[in-house]
């Protein structure tokens, strides 16, 4: 198996209480069937949407990030998978999707030691 990263994007929070407790009932059905499956390794977790960025050699540091909403990387997921297609279809799953977000969906390199 290899690892992927998930990184969710623009997701819109908006919604009634209801709508918002199915939407995060999905997240949870989708998470679980990925633990059964053997694939979730880290399930991460949302991120705030403010930080700070640190850039370039002066290593100068500014508040950000600073981008579309849609663009904002709003929490991410370690997993497994057979390949980047298999990565791939199993993002296919997830409920960001639902209310227009994205998955990127990224290798990790294998790192020796």
């Amino acid at each position: 198996m290899n690892e992927f990263m998930y990184l969710f994007r623009g997701s819109d929070a908006s919604g009634s209480p209801a709508e918002m407790q199915q939407h995060m009932q999905r997240w949870t059905a989708w998470a679980k069937e990925l633990t059964e499956k053997g694939h979730l390794k880290r399930p991460g977790s949302p991120l705030e949407p403010t930080g700070k960025v640190v850039q370039g050699k002066q290593k100068a540091v500014v508040d950000g990030p600073f981008a579309e909403a849609k663009d904002v990387v709003g929490g991410y997921m370690l997993i497994e998978a057979e390949d980047l297609a298999h990565a791939v279809e199993l993002s296919k799953g997830c409920p960001i999707l639902e209310r227009g977000g994205s998955v990127e969906v990224r290798p990790i390199w294998k790192l020796s030691h």
